[in-house]
């Protein structure tokens, strides 16, 4: 079995490794497409190797088909199509006890803290595993969860119809933020300094604005009519996003924490003060978020294959990875973890 692993060093390495027979309670998925995304980025960069117990497969947006079950899994059938929510709490912390379970203490968010679906067959938890629609292609399905987190944070900032939010930062998850805030009846502007980037949502009949080019704080208080953005979605993870994001909020606006800063930011205080702002972190989704997600992709709310920019065979993992971190015209980089050669 063909399993892509992060090697630490920023090197990814595709080798052979035996499949994990299921055992109680587990399923056994054959890995149709592994997304790569930014978090995969950050493991790359070794921003999470206190986490990642190298060499580990990695990878966490997936879709699938039930390969085998183990005993006691009686729910699902083999040949399913299902993905993943790869979130396996304690369920005894406090964060478990007070309802929280996404944000357990002691998370093991697997495809960063345990094996992920980089890999041809994947054993997971019964309980992580969540059935897709037959009619959804499998490679839409593998953006159910990056979709999840678009739902989660649009959950998170309280958006309504008829509001006016900002998304900095244009890359994947920005546009899905932007396309479930739209479908929620908010209207939206993301902040994305590459013309790929903003040409693929400007396509989806998304409003964009190039912070190199444009001025951002004449152009939002134009658009909303000197009030400000209700929300902003920061999704650079750059100290010069979280700048922006205050800056455009209207009184009362709520700051949304998306994207991961790996280290301390200031933040204008006063700002905060003065219009009585609300900062909000999101972190990852619940199993509502999931349903939700589905349903968006099932119905095209969400079109996904406007978002794929290419799909490599499992052998050619490091070279997408590669090709991920150097930018250019790419959005979304799915691995097909059936087609191991080139």
């Amino acid at each position: 079995m063909r399993s892509a692993l992060y090697a630490g060093d920023a090197t990814i390495v595709v080798e052979d490794r035996p499949p994990v027979t299921p055992g109680p309670g587990q399923v056994q998925i054959e890995v149709a497409y592994t997304g790569i995304c930014g978090t995969d980025l950050h493991i790359l960069h070794g921003a999470m190797d206190q986490r990642v117990q190298t060499p580990q497969t990695i990878g966490h947006e997936m879709s699938g088909r039930v390969a085998a079950l183990g005993p006691g899994v009686d729910d699902l059938t083999v040949g399913q199509p299902v993905t993943v929510m790869p979130l396996d709490w304690c369920g005894t912390c406090p964060a478990c006890q007070a309802g929280h379970r996404h944000i357990c203490h002691r998370l093991n968010f697997i495809g960063i803290d345990s094996a992920g679906s980089m890999q041809q067959r994947w054993t997971v938890p019964a309980g992580v595993v969540v059935p897709l629609p037959p009619e959804l292609p499998l490679t839409h399905g593998a953006l159910v969860e990056p979709t999840a987190v678009a739902v989660h944070d649009v959950r998170r900032a309280e958006l309504r119809s008829g509001q006016k939010a900002v998304v900095i930062g244009g890359g994947p998850v920005g546009v899905l933020i932007a396309l479930v805030s739209r479908s929620v009846g908010a209207q939206v502007t993301i902040l994305e300094l590459d013309p790929h980037r903003r040409a693929v949502a400007q396509a989806l009949g998304l409003r964009t604005l190039d912070p190199a080019h444009d001025d951002i704080a004449a152009e939002v208080d134009a658009w909303t009519e000197g009030a400000g953005a209700a929300v902003a979605f920061e999704v650079s993870g750059s100290a010069a996003g979280v700048d922006t994001a205050v800056e455009v909020l209207a009184v009362r606006g709520r700051l949304v924490v998306v994207g991961i800063h790996n280290q301390p930011r200031q933040v204008d205080l006063f700002r905060f003060f003065w219009r009585e702002l609300t900062m909000v972190g999101a972190r990852v989704y619940d199993r509502g978020d999931y349903d939700t997600a589905i349903d968006l992709l099932s119905h095209g709310k969400v079109p996904a294959e406007a978002l794929i920019s290419r799909i490599e065979p499992l052998d050619n993992a490091a070279a997408a990875f590669t090709a991920l971190r150097a930018g250019g015209d790419v959005m979304k980089v799915l691995i097909d973890c059936q087609e191991a050669t080139a």
